[in-house]
């Protein structure tokens, strides 16, 4: 084996150029392989980080009817929509990849004043004991709700770092009051999200997909939502998922929880339900059409593989006929077909693994010139680079086996008489 490889390489290297131009259209193969796959890879990532983002794992389960969200901002309410409690929180808890789980109030656009200050587009939540923690926030200032608060009847109010900028002006919020249609609440803390979430926004459409993470919220124990707004409306559920990959599957199974629970009345036309608004459902869409579109691309690539494959075996077919006469010695002096056959095969796989290793370097330059030049987020993809290499050793086994046979059938007394 030892000696085979001394050989292979001496072969190769005593015809640098040649052996260059054949490895070429492995390289480029490869190259583009790489290239692809990593392109595919960071857009990817980018789709799951400018849908799911802020890394929180937490899917939305509210009520939908029509395929939309319903608005109970004019207190129309469906019948058979029970008023969940802390029991709900408990069974939703018990469901598989399930780190916690929130019961929340939350109304769009209020009336929110600070001194003749509106700001306008503003949310409010009704939150628990476990939304902060559920929803990936903390608090920056201040303090938060107390457990005899959140079940008092105390004017208090959260408020994010937007509202603080927007309404506060450099001000200390602190002590502050805010009315919230037309109610005084006090500031006594300021939160923010634990983890940074920018998302990339290159349309219309993505600024409304993302505008509301930036039009700011204000935060009012759950227990005072019927004194703001008047009455009773179902609530949304918020859980937190392990992981992003879970977020389907612990969101399908929330909504199935809350929809037992539904009552209402058969024949209903256009019947109300829990649904998941699953951003990881979303994000996993548009990752398959993405990867879908782009196999194309790949199947491309791949041509190249295989027409360097062609050339490493034309390659070693005039390899063959140039060495007839060593050959023929060789085989005068007894070495057997398999020995010839390894040799000749031996030098076509290191042909094509060489260009194939040149290939991954290729191709990890060439992906990182194409997120400079166009802007493309991309992922080295450390399975491809591997797949890539033993790929291309396998092109050298297989487009190396014709030449090594025919080496190996040589007539030793005409190689021997061969000029």
């Amino acid at each position: 084996m030892t000696e085979d490889l001394k050989l292979s390489f001496k072969g190769i290297w005593s015809h640098r150029l040649r052996s260059f131009l054949t490895m070429l259209g492995i390289i480029v193969g490869v190259a583009a392989v790489i290239a692809v796959v990593s392109t595919i890879s960071g857009t990817n990532e980018q789709i799951k980080n400018n849908l799911i983002g802020d890394g929180t794992n937490t899917v939305t389960i509210q009520v939908y009817q029509n395929g939309w969200a319903m608005d109970f901002s004019y207190g129309s309410v469906p019948e058979g929509i029970p008023e969940f409690d802390e029991s709900i929180l408990e069974e939703i808890r018990k469901v598989d990849h399930v780190v916690n789980a929130s019961l929340i109030h939350r109304r769009d656009y209020v009336d929110l004043y600070y001194l003749n200050n509106e700001l306008s587009g503003s949310m409010v939540y009704g939150i628990d004991a476990n939304y902060l923690e559920t929803a990936g926030y903390q608090i920056i200032s201040g303090r938060g709700f107390s457990e005899n608060e959140l079940n008092g009847q105390k004017k208090i109010v959260l408020i994010d770092e937007t509202i603080k900028e927007s309404a506060f002006d450099g001000v200390d919020p602190l002590g502050k009051t805010l009315e919230i249609q037309g109610e005084p609440f006090v500031v006594i803390g300021i939160v923010d999200k634990k983890s940074e979430f920018e998302p990339v926004i290159k349309n219309v459409q993505d600024y409304y997909t993302y505008m509301g993470d930036t039009r700011g919220a204000v935060y009012i124990p759950d227990h005072m939502w019927p004194l703001v707004f008047r009455y009773d409306e179902p609530k949304t559920l918020i859980v937190k998922a392990t992981s992003t990959d879970d977020m389907a599957g612990v969101g399908k199974k929330s909504e199935d929880i809350l929809n037992q629970y539904l009552h209402v009345p058969e024949g209903t036309e256009n019947a109300p339900k829990y649904q998941s608004n699953n951003l990881a459902q979303a994000a996993s869409e548009l990752q398959q059409l993405s990867s879908s579109t782009n196999i194309l691309l790949i199947g491309i690539a791949s041509i190249s593989l295989l027409v360097g494959g062609i050339g490493v075996m034309n390659i070693m077919l005039v390899s063959v006929t140039e060495r007839t006469r060593e050959i023929g010695i060789k085989k005068a002096l007894g070495a057997r077909k398999s020995r010839i056959r390894r040799q000749f095969l031996m030098e076509a796989v290191i042909l094509s693994g060489i260009g194939g290793i040149l290939g991954v370097v290729a191709g990890i330059i060439l992906a990182k010139i194409i997120s400079v030049v166009a802007m493309i987020p991309t992922a080295i993809n450390v399975p491809s680079i591997i797949i890539a290499v033993v790929f291309s050793m396998v092109i050298g086994i297989i487009f190396g086996m014709v030449p090594s046979i025919k080496a190996s059938n040589l007539n030793p007394i005409d190689a021997l008489g061969y000029e």
